[in-house]
């Protein structure tokens, strides 16, 4: 399948909004390769100490050059894009922690939401031309029927599914799995994180349509990798091994055991991210995503696995806290990327399980 094109990237100037984080740290390194050669220019918060970690190296080899700016102020972001001069926005700025979504909906509401809206404010006053992508997320897609026993059970639960399934000629639930483009984005069952994600959405198909805006947008499901935030699961669940491996903890500690997700790698994301730009259309919506999925129990044996190849003696205990299980939790989410790969060229191409095994010499060197 396609790669994206280093012609369409060498020199050209790049902002990237929450270049500091997980995604944003790959998506910088990626561009400023070799092979790609872009100009990149991150946006970052006025703080006397921002963390930089995830950037440092490219950083001190001169790679990418920091601009001040905050969501909160459109000023900011029009400076930016005009001191940056850049041609493609990465807006991937966000309160992206699901379960802190919970604790605060309010930070996170305002931070993705209006956060978007003052990034296209600032895209149409400078020029509404310029390229932006969106990073959605699989979890805008809220309540997913597996099956119609499923559905049942919802039902029970939430008294009411809007938008409700489809149904089959004997009337059961057909199962909306694994999840296209055009699957229902139901409120019911996610998280004010992944409602946030759909306004957020809405808000950029809403100026492609009256503003005539170049935004692009995809829908990533489950993305790791090293660097990843110590507070996904994937990064504690590789850490707590290593921990267990240092003698620094007996057991694993963990939410939700049977929540069943689509796993990718984050470099492989970020190639769709950049495919997205060159090829897809404004305002249509690609999953990004690697259509298999695997519960947290199946994750847990994956990184076992791996890290006895590494020096691990025997499996780890695991521990369910109840103070990790979220108020609505999605069972399943497996996606459906045939889009990507049909209109894009884009197809995951990283084994999970190299994911998994760079994630844990990863916290080898660290922990």
């Amino acid at each position: 399948m396609g790669e994206p094109s280093s012609k369409f990237w060498k020199d050209k100037p790049i902002l990237i909004t929450g270049i500091t984080g997980f995604v944003g740290s790959w998506v910088s390194e990626t561009l400023t390769s070799e092979k790609f050669g872009a100009k990149v220019y991150g946006l970052i918060r006025r703080q006397s100490n921002p963390n930089l970690v995830n950037i440092e190296h490219l950083l001190n080899d001169g790679k990418i050059e920091l601009i001040r700016g905050d969501l909160h102020d459109v000023g900011s972001l029009i400076n930016a894009l005009r001191q940056s001069k850049a041609e493609v926005v990465y807006h991937l700025a966000a309160q992206s922690f699901v379960p802190h979504s919970f604790a605060s909906p309010v930070e996170t509401y305002t931070t993705n939401v209006f956060g978007t809206i003052n990034m296209l404010e600032a895209l149409r006053a400078v020029d509404n031309k310029i390229k932006m992508l969106f990073a959605g997320s699989s979890e805008e897609y809220g309540l997913v029927i597996a099956n119609n026993i499923h559905y049942r059970k919802m039902l029970e639960r939430y008294g009411v599914i809007l938008p409700a399934p489809k149904f089959d000629s004997k009337g059961k639930a057909v199962s909306e799995i694994p999840i296209k483009e055009t699957n229902p984005l139901r409120t019911i069952g996610t998280s004010p994180y992944g409602s946030s994600k759909r306004l957020a959405e809405d808000v950029c198909r809403t100026y492609v349509s009256c503003y005539g805006m170049n935004v692009h947008i995809t829908r990533a499901f489950n993305h790791t990798g090293p660097r990843r935030g110590r507070e996904f699961v994937t990064s504690e669940v590789t850490r707590q091994i290593i921990e267990c491996m240092r003698g620094m903890r007996r057991e694993i500690v963990l939410g939700n055991l049977e929540a069943v997700r689509d796993f990718s790698d984050v470099r492989d994301v970020v190639k769709g991210y950049m495919l997205c730009v060159e090829k897809g259309i404004a305002g249509e919506v690609y999953n990004l995503c690697s259509g298999k999925g695997m519960s947290i129990a199946e994750l847990v044996e994956l990184a076992t696995k791996v890290a006895m190849k590494k020096g691990l003696k025997k499996k780890i205990p695991v521990k369910v806290d109840q103070t990790r299980l979220r108020p609505t939790d999605l069972p399943i989410l497996i996606g459906d990327y045939s889009k990507a790969r049909n209109m894009l060229g884009w197809e995951p191409k990283i084994p999970f399980e190299k994911t998994v095994q760079d994630m844990i010499e990863f916290y080898l060197a660290r922990v």
